[in-house]
Parts: C-alpha cells; sequence; structure tokens
C-alpha cells in the first residue's frame, strides 16, 4: 500500500518552485497503547461530551474558542478560522541557510521525508537537494500544518529531503535553574583522563538497530501471559533507605576501565611507567580516544 501524504504544496528556492509531499518519517505502530477498561465488566470506557448545566451535546455544535477571561471566549467558526491566509499554508519557502550543527539539538522536534510530488517537479528537486550536499547547509522555512505554523528546517538525505519541525526560541526553557547544584570547582585532571579513556573505548559508529525498547518487549510478554492464563507476581524489590551511597569516584573510574586488573597483563613500557611514577602515590592513566 502506498504511503499517504501528510502535507502536499510547493518547495521554493527564490525563484525556483517545485512541487512537493511530505511523508511521516516516524513509525508508531511498533508502541503500545492501552485502553482504559470498566474492570467488572471488561468493558472498553467510552467518554462523552457534556456542557456544566447542559449535559451531553453534539460534536456540530462544537466550536473552538480562546480564553479571554475566566469563563469567557472568543469563538471561532472552522472557515473563519480557514480564512487566516499565510502563505506558509501551501508554500516552504527557503528564507536562510545555515550548518546543521549551529542548530541546538533542543529544536529539533520531529522527522519528514520530502519527495517531488511529479516527474515534472524532479529535476529542481534534485538540483536543490545537491546544493545542499555541496555546501552542507540545512534551509530554513515555515509552514503551516495542523493548525499551527512550524519553524522547519530542510536538509539533503540520501535521494531526497528532510524536514524536521523546530521549536521556536520562546518554547524552550533557560537551563540555568536546572544546574543549580553542578559543582563550579575544577575537576581532578587524572578523574577527567580516566573518564576520557572510558569514553574513547566505548566509543564507535552510531547504530541505533543494538538497541532495543526493553519495556515495550517485556510488556509484549506480560501480555502474552496473560493471555495464556498464567499468574503475573512483581519481584520484590528493596527499597533504599538513607542517602545515596558515597562511593570512591576515583577507585571507581579506574575498576571501570580495568586498571590494577591481573586478567589482562600490560605491557613492558606501561609497567615501567607505572613503576616509575610510585614514588608520587599516584599513577596517571594514558588518555586514548578512538574516533567514532
Amino acid at each position: 500500500m502506498a504511503a499517504r501524504a501528510y502535507w502536499k504544496g510547493f518547495l521554493r528556492l527564490s525563484l525556483v518552485s517545485i512541487a512537493v509531499e511530505i511523508y511521516n518519517a516516524v513509525e508508531t505502530k511498533s508502541e503500545i497503547s492501552f485502553r482504559q477498561i470498566h474492570k467488572p465488566s471488561g468493558r472498553r470506557i467510552n467518554y462523552t461530551k457534556t456542557v456544566q448545566g447542559i449535559g451531553e451535546i453534539k460534536s456540530s455544535d462544537i466550536v473552538k474558542g480562546y480564553e479571554v477571561d475566566d469563563d469567557t471566549y472568543v469563538t471561532l467558526e472552522p472557515d473563519e478560522i480557514e480564512a487566516v491566509k499565510l502563505e506558509s499554508k501551501k508554500t516552504i519557502d527557503l528564507v536562510k541557510f545555515v550548518d546543521a550543527t549551529d542548530i541546538d539539538p533542543r529544536y529539533f522536534e520531529r522527522p519528514y521525508f520530502v519527495a517531488p510530488a511529479d516527474k515534472h517537479s524532479g529535476e529542481g528537486f534534485v538540483v536543490i537537494r545537491e546544493a545542499l550536499k555541496k555546501t552542507g547547509k540545512v534551509g530554513l522555512a515555515q509552514l503551516t500544518i495542523a493548525g499551527r505554523e512550524w519553524l522547519v528546517a530542510i536538509s539533503a538525505f540520501e535521494d531526497g529531503l528532510l524536514m524536521e519541525m523546530l521549536r521556536y526560541a520562546d518554547e524552550l526553557k533557560e537551563p540555568a535553574s536546572f544546574f543549580d547544584e553542578v559543582p563550579t570547582a575544577k575537576p581532578d585532571k587524572e578523574m577527567v583522563d580516566l573518564a576520557v579513556e572510558l569514553i574513547g573505548r566505548k566509543s564507535g559508529k552510531f547504530a541505533p538497530d543494538q538497541f532495543q525498547n526493553h519495556y515495550a518487549q517485556a510488556l509484549r510478554d506480560l501480555i502474552n501471559k496473560k493471555m495464556k492464563g498464567q499468574k503475573v507476581v512483581a519481584p520484590h524489590e528493596e527499597v533504599a533507605r538513607g542517602g545515596g551511597k558515597v562511593i570512591d569516584l576515583m577507585a571507581a573510574l579506574r575498576k571501570s576501565i580495568g586498571e590494577g586488573q591481573k586478567s589482562k597483563p600490560r605491557s613492558k613500557a606501561g609497567a615501567a611507567k607505572s613503576k616509575g611514577a610510585s614514588s608520587g602515590g599516584r599513577t596517571k592513566a594514558k588518555t586514548t580516544r578512538k574516533r567514532a
């Protein structure tokens, strides 16, 4: 079954305008969703729309309203909302280009694929795609969809284009107040070097397929057991008492990278270095970095 376009319109670069279609790039069918059930009868709970003092009302009597005071609203009819004319309803106008690395990752919200709407749009589409690849830039535009004007970023992606919806600046919280408890003193250099080495050893290429949704799988297993009539007993968990456990951070870092373990013999050069540094009471770990 062919994918259904989420939006149809035009992609514009200055005087160049081509017809495009946007498709959702995220798959959600793997997510497990629950319904609220009336336990005594086992039937699904239904919800009715009611008005205080009136009771249940018809869907055709519902309009959108903006609250201007306590329980006071300005109501808008569907055709009045549709009358708001914005060019971004039909056109993605690339008005600025930036390096992808310049965009704070907090702004990114959801990805979509952008494809040419027909064969006549193919040539212009490929030209824009190749230009974005060559410059390494991301095009910024605005797009009205689902009752909201979004800030979007358009970039080259494989054979097509990728559109990512972005948040506006005023939607992000200021981080300072969340980091009040972060120490301001400079950390111990040796501990930082050990942490750097540990990160280097665990570095590699981004491979998201190596990670599985364990919670979703556990829920499926639980559902299958219930379907088979098996009784499910929650495992006993000890409740932690008192404050957090105090650990020796230096010892934990050394243990993490295997320092001091006899299972892996060190080289003669490494042993000599350790011997030479022993008079100082502390051995500095060699820092290694591996490229991802």
